[in-house]
């Protein structure tokens, strides 16, 4: 049986950098405000599960944080503030189209009068152009705010704080969360300390279920945002009643449902009375058009009528 959120926080220190990274949140939010703009909350990759407090070994998922670091460059260009809760080494915005060794292969060396020099490729100048300017333009604007994290406790830490940074936003806060966060944990004081050896045999491991924070994040932390979780099945059978039983359940606004196999191809978003099927045709495949920029157009302006007076 799940225990309560506050028993989570309560057994689960904040993580070294809580303090600094909450700093920065502080300062964003604050400068946000003052702007009467809109402002998203984006989580994005998967959670690790710490078997030992020294932590050499730990429980993972496959997330790569394709959709929200894709979905952050959309809420940028619709002139959101971003801040954008990712797993460290997960895809980031803009840098995620030159990750490894494509971005050597954009590179050249060229050399003039025996000095040597490093510049892009003319024949993949148009593809990087327009990214590179996409993000100079964010950076200049001081539009998007990144926060790292890598277990399950600092993200739960980092997600309490930013949600209730964003609560005096109301109605303007949407938070979009995209996060393969763990379903099981280890309770801390169930975990050895250092590295588990061995040569003491195999390991019994006890997984506790982690608590829905879904819960109190719609009902006590920001009451009054939009928020937009993400359902992720293999079965297409139960795919929208388990999407209509989480919005039963927790009361939020909107649940974007898709299947493992199908996922950058379609995704079905479930209201309390729509059921939305968003997907790429074959000749938006051909062209490399990413269904993250349909699915935020589509939030934004459900967004856009939610603020409606």
């Amino acid at each position: 049986m799940s225990i309560y959120w506050e028993e989570f926080y309560s057994t689960h220190a904040a993580p070294a950098d809580f303090g600094d990274n909450k700093a920065r949140m502080e300062e964003f939010t604050a400068r946000h405000l003052a702007k009467m703009g809109k402002i998203a909350l984006i989580t994005s990759g998967g959670t690790t599960v710490p078997l030992e407090h020294n932590t050499v070994r730990f429980v993972d998922n496959f997330s790569a944080g394709t959709r929200g670091s894709a979905s952050a460059e959309y809420f940028l260009q619709e002139d959101y503030a971003v801040i954008f809760l990712y797993r460290f080494k997960s895809l980031e915005p803009f840098v995620r189209h030159f990750m490894g060794q494509k971005f050597l292969d954009l590179l050249e060396i060229t050399k003039n009068e025996g000095a040597s020099s490093i510049q892009v490729k003319t024949n993949v100048t148009e593809e990087v152009l327009p990214i590179l300017q996409q993000y100079q333009a964010v950076k200049k604007s001081q539009q998007l705010l990144c926060v790292g994290f890598t277990s399950l406790a600092d993200y739960l830490w980092l997600l309490r704080a930013a949600c209730e940074l964003l609560t005096p936003f109301k109605t303007r806060a949407l938070l979009y969360l995209a996060a393969a966060v763990s379903d099981f944990y280890i309770p801390s004081h169930q975990m050895p300390t250092h590295k588990m050896q061995s040569d003491s045999g195999p390991p019994t491991i006890s997984l506790q279920l982690v608590p829905k924070m879904l819960k109190p994040l719609v009902s006590l932390w920001v009451p009054e945002a939009f928020v937009v979780s993400f359902k992720l099945e293999t079965d297409e059978t139960i795919l929208i009643s388990k999407a209509r039983g989480a919005l039963e359940k927790y009361n939020h606004k909107m649940v974007i449902a898709n299947i493992l196999q199908t996922r950058k191809q379609k995704v079905v978003v479930v209201t309390s009375n729509t059921v939305t099927e968003l997907l790429l045709t074959p000749e938006e495949i051909q062209s490399d058009l990413e269904i993250e920029e349909k699915i935020v157009k589509f939030v934004t302006k459900s967004h856009a009528v939610f603020c409606s007076p």
